[in-house]
Protein backbone atom coordinates (compact mmCIF):
# COMPACT_ATOMS: atom_id res chain seq x y z
CA UNK A 1 0.00 0.00 0.00
CA UNK A 2 3.06 2.59 1.05
CA UNK A 3 4.37 1.76 -2.61
CA UNK A 4 1.46 2.16 -4.10
CA UNK A 5 0.78 5.77 -2.98
CA UNK A 6 4.50 6.78 -3.32
CA UNK A 7 4.03 5.34 -6.65
CA UNK A 8 0.52 7.81 -7.34
CA UNK A 9 2.50 10.62 -5.59
CA UNK A 10 5.38 10.52 -8.43
CA UNK A 11 2.56 10.19 -10.97
CA UNK A 12 0.94 13.43 -9.95
CA UNK A 13 4.23 15.37 -9.06
CA UNK A 14 5.18 13.91 -12.72
CA UNK A 15 2.22 15.58 -14.29
CA UNK A 16 1.94 18.71 -12.67
CA UNK A 17 6.03 19.15 -13.56
CA UNK A 18 5.11 18.23 -17.09
CA UNK A 19 2.13 21.07 -17.29
CA UNK A 20 4.90 23.43 -16.26
CA UNK A 21 7.12 22.53 -18.59
CA UNK A 22 4.68 22.92 -21.24
CA UNK A 23 3.36 26.38 -20.05
CA UNK A 24 6.78 27.64 -20.21
CA UNK A 25 7.41 26.28 -24.10
CA UNK A 26 4.30 27.48 -25.06
CA UNK A 27 5.15 30.99 -22.98
CA UNK A 28 8.29 31.38 -25.31
CA UNK A 29 7.12 30.05 -28.60
CA UNK A 30 3.71 31.95 -28.90
CA UNK A 31 3.46 35.23 -26.21
CA UNK A 32 5.67 37.76 -28.58
CA UNK A 33 3.58 36.26 -31.48
CA UNK A 34 0.08 37.09 -30.12
CA UNK A 35 1.11 40.32 -29.36
CA UNK A 36 2.05 41.17 -32.56
CA UNK A 37 -1.00 40.05 -34.23
CA UNK A 38 -2.33 41.69 -31.62
CA UNK A 39 -0.69 45.11 -32.49
CA UNK A 40 -1.24 44.16 -36.30
CA UNK A 41 -5.02 43.92 -35.86
CA UNK A 42 -5.08 47.09 -33.85
CA UNK A 43 -3.87 49.02 -36.74
CA UNK A 44 -6.33 47.24 -39.02
CA UNK A 45 -9.30 48.14 -36.53
CA UNK A 46 -7.90 51.82 -36.56
CA UNK A 47 -7.54 51.98 -40.51
CA UNK A 48 -10.77 50.60 -40.97
CA UNK A 49 -12.64 53.07 -38.72
CA UNK A 50 -10.94 55.94 -40.28
CA UNK A 51 -11.70 54.98 -43.77
CA UNK A 52 -15.68 54.16 -43.55
CA UNK A 53 -15.71 56.52 -40.58
CA UNK A 54 -17.13 53.75 -38.15
CA UNK A 55 -18.23 54.26 -34.67
CA UNK A 56 -16.57 52.26 -31.99
CA UNK A 57 -20.25 50.26 -31.58
CA UNK A 58 -20.42 49.51 -35.28
CA UNK A 59 -17.19 47.94 -35.77
CA UNK A 60 -18.25 45.63 -32.83
CA UNK A 61 -21.52 45.01 -34.60
CA UNK A 62 -19.37 44.26 -37.69
CA UNK A 63 -16.90 42.00 -35.62
CA UNK A 64 -20.02 39.85 -34.56
CA UNK A 65 -21.78 39.64 -37.47
CA UNK A 66 -18.53 38.62 -39.37
CA UNK A 67 -18.35 35.90 -36.34
CA UNK A 68 -21.94 35.06 -36.82
CA UNK A 69 -21.27 34.42 -40.83
CA UNK A 70 -18.27 32.38 -40.67
CA UNK A 71 -19.69 29.30 -40.24
CA UNK A 72 -22.21 29.49 -43.11
CA UNK A 73 -19.07 29.28 -45.74
CA UNK A 74 -19.15 25.46 -45.41
CA UNK A 75 -23.38 25.61 -46.57
CA UNK A 76 -25.99 25.02 -44.22
CA UNK A 77 -24.72 23.70 -40.81
CA UNK A 78 -27.99 22.03 -40.02
CA UNK A 79 -28.85 19.99 -42.79
CA UNK A 80 -28.44 16.24 -42.68
CA UNK A 81 -24.91 15.71 -43.73
CA UNK A 82 -23.87 18.93 -41.65
CA UNK A 83 -25.92 17.65 -38.50
CA UNK A 84 -23.79 14.15 -38.95
CA UNK A 85 -20.49 15.75 -39.08
CA UNK A 86 -22.09 17.65 -35.60
CA UNK A 87 -23.20 14.64 -34.27
CA UNK A 88 -19.50 12.84 -34.84
CA UNK A 89 -17.47 15.89 -32.81
CA UNK A 90 -19.82 15.17 -30.33
CA UNK A 91 -19.75 11.62 -29.78
CA UNK A 92 -15.87 10.91 -29.95
CA UNK A 93 -15.07 14.49 -27.72
CA UNK A 94 -13.53 16.57 -30.77
CA UNK A 95 -15.58 19.17 -30.49
CA UNK A 96 -14.23 21.57 -33.06
CA UNK A 97 -16.28 24.48 -31.77
CA UNK A 98 -17.27 25.15 -35.55
CA UNK A 99 -20.71 24.87 -35.02
CA UNK A 100 -23.22 24.88 -31.46
CA UNK A 101 -26.62 24.43 -31.60
CA UNK A 102 -28.71 27.90 -31.36
CA UNK A 103 -31.79 26.69 -29.77
CA UNK A 104 -32.45 25.68 -25.91
CA UNK A 105 -33.88 22.05 -27.25
CA UNK A 106 -31.39 21.80 -29.31
CA UNK A 107 -28.67 22.44 -26.34
CA UNK A 108 -30.90 20.19 -24.06
CA UNK A 109 -31.08 17.26 -26.82
CA UNK A 110 -26.99 17.95 -27.20
CA UNK A 111 -25.93 17.30 -23.40
CA UNK A 112 -28.73 14.12 -23.20
CA UNK A 113 -26.98 13.05 -26.71
CA UNK A 114 -23.65 13.38 -25.34
CA UNK A 115 -24.54 11.79 -21.88
CA UNK A 116 -25.27 8.63 -23.62
CA UNK A 117 -22.96 8.73 -27.50
CA UNK A 118 -19.94 8.82 -25.54
CA UNK A 119 -19.55 6.23 -23.56
CA UNK A 120 -21.02 3.78 -26.16
CA UNK A 121 -18.44 5.63 -28.57
CA UNK A 122 -15.50 5.19 -26.39
CA UNK A 123 -16.36 1.41 -25.44
CA UNK A 124 -16.55 0.75 -29.42
CA UNK A 125 -13.55 2.24 -30.57
CA UNK A 126 -11.90 0.05 -27.44
CA UNK A 127 -13.48 -2.92 -29.10
CA UNK A 128 -12.56 -2.28 -32.35
CA UNK A 129 -8.96 -1.44 -31.25
CA UNK A 130 -8.73 -4.97 -29.51
CA UNK A 131 -9.49 -6.40 -32.99
CA UNK A 132 -6.63 -4.39 -34.54
CA UNK A 133 -4.28 -5.33 -32.54
CA UNK A 134 -5.07 -8.96 -32.83
CA UNK A 135 -5.11 -8.66 -36.61
CA UNK A 136 -1.84 -6.53 -36.38
CA UNK A 137 -0.32 -9.34 -34.07
CA UNK A 138 -1.38 -12.09 -36.27
CA UNK A 139 0.29 -10.33 -39.15
CA UNK A 140 3.49 -9.57 -37.36
CA UNK A 141 3.52 -14.02 -36.33
CA UNK A 142 2.81 -14.61 -40.13
CA UNK A 143 6.00 -11.74 -41.07
CA UNK A 144 8.31 -13.92 -38.68
CA UNK A 145 7.26 -17.16 -39.80
CA UNK A 146 8.08 -16.04 -43.86
CA UNK A 147 11.11 -15.10 -42.65
CA UNK A 148 12.47 -18.34 -41.41
CA UNK A 149 12.26 -18.22 -37.33
CA UNK A 150 11.66 -21.26 -35.99
CA UNK A 151 9.58 -20.13 -32.47
CA UNK A 152 8.10 -16.83 -33.87
CA UNK A 153 7.05 -13.88 -30.84
CA UNK A 154 5.38 -11.33 -31.02
CA UNK A 155 6.80 -9.13 -27.88
CA UNK A 156 4.73 -5.78 -26.33
CA UNK A 157 7.53 -3.79 -28.21
CA UNK A 158 6.99 -5.33 -31.31
CA UNK A 159 3.81 -4.27 -31.35
CA UNK A 160 4.54 -0.72 -30.27
CA UNK A 161 6.20 -0.05 -33.00
CA UNK A 162 3.94 -1.39 -35.72
CA UNK A 163 1.27 0.47 -33.70
CA UNK A 164 3.58 3.62 -34.46
CA UNK A 165 3.80 2.80 -37.76
CA UNK A 166 0.44 2.50 -38.31
CA UNK A 167 -0.22 5.69 -36.64
CA UNK A 168 2.40 7.53 -38.77
CA UNK A 169 0.88 6.22 -41.95
CA UNK A 170 -2.75 7.08 -41.22
CA UNK A 171 -1.99 10.78 -40.40
CA UNK A 172 0.02 10.82 -43.17
CA UNK A 173 -2.28 9.47 -45.33
CA UNK A 174 -5.32 11.92 -44.35
CA UNK A 175 -2.07 14.63 -44.43
CA UNK A 176 -2.18 14.09 -47.91
CA UNK A 177 -5.64 14.25 -48.83
CA UNK A 178 -6.56 17.42 -47.33
CA UNK A 179 -3.85 19.25 -48.40
CA UNK A 180 -5.65 18.18 -52.20
CA UNK A 181 -8.90 19.13 -50.96
CA UNK A 182 -8.47 21.96 -48.68
CA UNK A 183 -5.47 23.73 -49.95
CA UNK A 184 -3.97 23.49 -46.92
CA UNK A 185 0.37 22.88 -46.73
CA UNK A 186 1.00 19.03 -45.74
CA UNK A 187 2.45 20.65 -42.56
CA UNK A 188 -1.31 22.33 -41.56
CA UNK A 189 -2.94 19.17 -43.15
CA UNK A 190 -0.98 17.00 -40.68
CA UNK A 191 -1.75 18.92 -37.66
CA UNK A 192 -5.07 18.77 -38.31
CA UNK A 193 -5.48 15.20 -38.48
CA UNK A 194 -3.45 14.54 -35.20
CA UNK A 195 -5.30 17.23 -33.12
CA UNK A 196 -8.72 15.74 -34.64
CA UNK A 197 -7.41 12.03 -34.07
CA UNK A 198 -6.28 12.49 -30.73
CA UNK A 199 -9.72 14.50 -30.11
CA UNK A 200 -8.20 17.88 -28.92
CA UNK A 201 -10.44 19.44 -31.54
CA UNK A 202 -8.79 23.17 -31.23
CA UNK A 203 -10.86 24.30 -34.27
CA UNK A 204 -8.27 26.38 -35.95
CA UNK A 205 -8.36 23.94 -38.59
CA UNK A 206 -11.50 22.20 -39.96
CA UNK A 207 -11.98 20.28 -42.92
CA UNK A 208 -15.64 20.73 -45.18
CA UNK A 209 -15.70 24.16 -44.36
CA UNK A 210 -15.37 26.32 -47.83
CA UNK A 211 -17.38 26.63 -50.69
CA UNK A 212 -20.40 24.56 -49.18
CA UNK A 213 -18.36 21.59 -49.58
CA UNK A 214 -21.22 20.09 -47.36
CA UNK A 215 -23.74 19.93 -49.91
CA UNK A 216 -21.65 20.15 -53.06
CA UNK A 217 -19.07 17.53 -52.71
CA UNK A 218 -20.54 14.38 -51.27
CA UNK A 219 -17.46 12.08 -52.10
CA UNK A 220 -15.23 14.19 -50.29
CA UNK A 221 -17.78 14.34 -47.34
CA UNK A 222 -17.75 10.90 -46.89
CA UNK A 223 -14.05 10.13 -46.90
CA UNK A 224 -13.97 12.97 -44.29
CA UNK A 225 -16.29 11.12 -42.12
CA UNK A 226 -14.37 7.51 -42.74
CA UNK A 227 -11.16 8.66 -42.26
CA UNK A 228 -12.48 10.05 -39.13
CA UNK A 229 -14.26 7.32 -37.15
CA UNK A 230 -11.10 4.99 -38.48
CA UNK A 231 -8.21 6.90 -37.44
CA UNK A 232 -9.55 7.64 -34.37
CA UNK A 233 -9.82 3.46 -34.04
CA UNK A 234 -6.40 3.00 -35.31
CA UNK A 235 -5.33 6.35 -32.80
CA UNK A 236 -7.30 4.57 -29.98
CA UNK A 237 -5.85 1.49 -30.12
CA UNK A 238 -2.49 2.78 -30.19
CA UNK A 239 -2.87 5.07 -26.97
CA UNK A 240 -4.51 1.90 -25.72
CA UNK A 241 -1.72 -0.31 -26.33
CA UNK A 242 0.66 1.89 -24.51
CA UNK A 243 -1.09 2.72 -21.61
CA UNK A 244 -1.86 -0.87 -21.08
CA UNK A 245 1.62 -1.57 -21.35
CA UNK A 246 2.32 1.00 -18.84
CA UNK A 247 0.38 0.30 -16.17
CA UNK A 248 1.50 -3.55 -16.69
CA UNK A 249 5.13 -2.56 -16.12
CA UNK A 250 4.15 -0.33 -13.04
CA UNK A 251 2.15 -2.99 -11.46
CA UNK A 252 4.41 -5.63 -12.01
CA UNK A 253 6.76 -5.28 -9.60
CA UNK A 254 4.91 -4.19 -6.42
CA UNK A 255 3.03 -7.40 -7.12
CA UNK A 256 6.35 -9.44 -7.38
CA UNK A 257 7.82 -7.85 -4.28
CA UNK A 258 4.63 -8.28 -2.09
CA UNK A 259 3.70 -11.94 -3.54
CA UNK A 260 4.52 -14.42 -0.52
CA UNK A 261 6.71 -17.44 -1.00
CA UNK A 262 5.25 -20.92 -0.83
CA UNK A 263 6.72 -22.72 1.86
CA UNK A 264 8.78 -26.07 0.29
CA UNK A 265 9.66 -24.28 -2.36
CA UNK A 266 13.58 -23.57 -2.97
CA UNK A 267 12.71 -19.90 -2.85
CA UNK A 268 11.85 -20.19 1.09
CA UNK A 269 14.11 -22.34 2.37
CA UNK A 270 17.69 -21.22 3.52
CA UNK A 271 20.89 -21.43 1.75
CA UNK A 272 21.94 -24.78 3.54
CA UNK A 273 19.08 -26.41 2.21
CA UNK A 274 19.62 -25.52 -1.17
CA UNK A 275 23.16 -26.86 -0.57
CA UNK A 276 22.21 -30.09 0.70
CA UNK A 277 19.66 -30.23 -1.98
CA UNK A 278 22.23 -30.15 -4.80
CA UNK A 279 24.78 -32.85 -2.73
CA UNK A 280 21.48 -34.98 -3.23
CA UNK A 281 21.40 -34.46 -6.48
CA UNK A 282 25.18 -35.11 -7.42
CA UNK A 283 25.03 -37.95 -5.64
CA UNK A 284 21.97 -39.25 -7.57
CA UNK A 285 23.91 -38.27 -10.60
CA UNK A 286 26.88 -40.75 -9.89
CA UNK A 287 24.82 -43.24 -9.17
CA UNK A 288 22.93 -43.30 -12.70
CA UNK A 289 26.25 -43.25 -14.10
CA UNK A 290 27.49 -46.60 -12.36
CA UNK A 291 24.12 -48.29 -13.48
CA UNK A 292 24.68 -47.43 -16.87
CA UNK A 293 28.28 -48.55 -17.00
CA UNK A 294 27.86 -51.75 -14.84
CA UNK A 295 24.66 -53.44 -15.86
CA UNK A 296 25.14 -55.71 -12.61
CA UNK A 297 24.82 -52.67 -10.63
CA UNK A 298 22.17 -52.49 -7.54
CA UNK A 299 22.03 -48.87 -5.79
CA UNK A 300 21.83 -49.39 -2.28
CA UNK A 301 18.35 -49.75 0.17
CA UNK A 302 17.56 -46.61 1.78
CA UNK A 303 17.43 -47.19 5.62
CA UNK A 304 13.94 -48.42 6.65
CA UNK A 305 12.34 -49.41 3.53
CA UNK A 306 13.28 -53.30 3.47
CA UNK A 307 11.30 -55.26 1.80
CA UNK A 308 10.73 -52.68 -0.53
CA UNK A 309 12.89 -54.29 -3.60
CA UNK A 310 11.42 -55.04 -6.73
CA UNK A 311 8.43 -58.02 -6.94
CA UNK A 312 9.55 -61.19 -8.08
CA UNK A 313 13.32 -60.64 -7.35
CA UNK A 314 14.58 -62.85 -4.55
CA UNK A 315 16.31 -61.34 -1.73
CA UNK A 316 20.23 -61.92 -1.55
CA UNK A 317 21.09 -64.92 0.59
CA UNK A 318 24.08 -64.85 3.43
CA UNK A 319 26.69 -67.38 2.64
CA UNK A 320 27.07 -69.77 6.24
CA UNK A 321 30.74 -70.39 6.99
Amino acid sequence: MRKQSARTAALVLCIVSYLLVGAAVFDALESEAESGRKRLLAQKRSELRRKYAFSAEDYRELERLALQAEPHRAGSQWKFAGSFYFAITVVTTIGYGHAAPGTDSGKVFCMLYALLGIPLTLVTFQSLGERLNALVRRLLLAAKRCLGLRRPRVSPENMVVAGLLVCAGTLALGAAAFAHFEGWTFFHAYYYCFITLTTIGFGDFVALQNDEALQRKPPYVAFSFLYILLGLTVIGAFLNLVVLRFLAAGADAPERAARPLRPGTPESQGPAHRAGLLSISCRLHRLELCARDNPGFSPPASPGAGGGGRPGRPPARRKSI
